[in-house]
């Protein structure tokens, strides 16, 4: 199943009070999961909080209703697209995990995965803009990644295991200020800034995807294709990140895993190539979709941080 966050565009202006809902998208055509199932998950938490029950019970109805419905259904450009986990508890990142990233860096690949963490309120969904104030940083770059959503909690598993840890995958955009990263000497902040996480279109479920490690992946700047490459090529696979995590600790449902970014960012170009306003940024992954938003800088009135 494909599972999208979402809400219903605004009736009359700045209408108050749109709730946002879970569905399942066919064809681009979203069915309310409180349509498939009476008194089931309203929200992406609702599902969440249900594992794994709340997904079999979602699966069933829709298998035996859904494509019926979906023809009936709210077209997904008609829709705000939320982040599919709008809310995760955490976001982990993976640093240099494929061999071509370190090589354009100049740098040896590691020899365990690097973590840092992204705060989860950089997270934006699909068509929303990306924006940053120019005051703050002048260096934005773009990272395709295959993003893991955990479904059951996970602690000290096994890489044989670890799968069956995971709820479903989709795209993320991890947007890096790289003045900022390079100013404080780690990553956090740089890639923070709200609207700094685009992430979707859609969950898709794991039972739709075989294998993890065989999905092309790309990103394109105004039509122009920078990165391309295979989860093959990862360093460290879903199943090894999923198990390293654990052992330290726990991945619980709706945790995401951002799992590194191959070689062709703007920063390590010569010359460089950061984004400017106006840019429209697509990462695309097979058997997931195309997750697409545009850049834009806002000039932000306030305190500057050496006044504070």
């Amino acid at each position: 199943m494909r599972l999208v966050s979402y809400r219903t565009p605004p009736a009359f202006g700045e209408e108050p009070g749109r709730q946002e809902r879970l569905g399942v998208e066919l064809d681009g055509r979203v069915v309310p999961a409180a349509e498939l199932i009476a008194a089931g998950p309203v929200t992406m938490a609702d599902l969440l909080a249900g594992l794994p029950g709340s997904l079999d019970a979602l699966r069933r109805a829709w298998n035996e209703r859904g494509p019926a419905l979906a023809a009936e259904g709210m077209p997904t450009d008609d829709l705000e697209l939320l982040p599919p986990v709008p809310r995760p508890g955490k976001i982990v990142a993976i640093g240099i995990n494929f061999r071509s990233h370190a090589q354009e860096q100049g740098r040896e690949p590691p020899t365990s995965p690097v973590i840092f963490a992204k705060f989860a309120s950089a997270l934006v969904g699909h068509r929303a803009e990306i924006l940053w104030d120019p005051g703050l940083t002048q260096a934005v770059d773009f990272e395709a990644e295959l993003a893991v959503v955990i479904g059951l909690s996970a602690r000290r598993v096994s890489e044989r295991q670890a799968l069956d840890h995971v709820l479903g995958y989709t795209c993320l955009n991890d947007v890096t200020a790289r003045d900022l990263q390079y100013a404080d000497r780690q990553f956090v902040r740089g890639k923070s800034l709200d609207s700094f996480g685009p992430m979707g279109p859609a969950l898709v479920t794991a039972d739709e995807v075989d294998d993890p490690q065989a999905l092309s992946l790309r990103c394109l700047v105004n039509g122009e294709v920078m990165q391309e490459a295979s989860t093959a090529e990862m360093i460290f696979g879903v199943a090894q990140l999923i198990s390293f995590c654990s052992q330290a600790f726990t991945l619980e449902p709706g945790d995401v895993i951002a799992t590194g970014t191959p070689a062709g960012v703007g920063w390590f170009r010569a010359p460089k190539q950061v984004l400017h306003d106006g840019d429209d940024v697509v990462v695309e992954i097979e058997r997931i979709g195309l997750l697409a938003n545009r850049c834009r800088e806002e000039q932000v009135a306030g305190v500057s941080p050496s006044e504070s």
